[in-house]
């Protein structure tokens, strides 16, 4: 499976980059090697960017960079090593 069908919330494992040159090194660089454990944040309409956190980082791909990179689904959430910080503060 590649990473941009992922859905938000959705965990994954790193299989391998299929992206050559630059790219490829770059992602690599940032953390997408095997075996790696990120989760989806969030995608935009239209083939907009996917932010992902990985690694402790959010980061937001190109829809080409994410179609380079290949995953598999952790569908049982043990894949969220870093959870989704909570959008806004909390009121006393």
């Amino acid at each position: 499976m590649i990473l941009s069908k992922l859905k938000p919330g959705a965990g994954f494992v790193v299989l391998g980059v299929k992206l050559e040159r630059e790219v490829g090194r770059r992602l690599a660089d940032m953390g997408f090697i095997q075996g790696t454990r990120g989760f989806i944040i969030r995608r935009e309409l239209f083939g907009g960017p996917i932010e992902v956190q990985i690694l402790g980082y959010k980061i937001l791909l190109r829809r080409s960079e994410a179609d380079g990179i290949e995953v598999k689904e952790n569908k049982h959430g043990d894949a969220l090593e870093f959870p989704p910080e909570p959008q806004g503060e909390a009121c006393d």
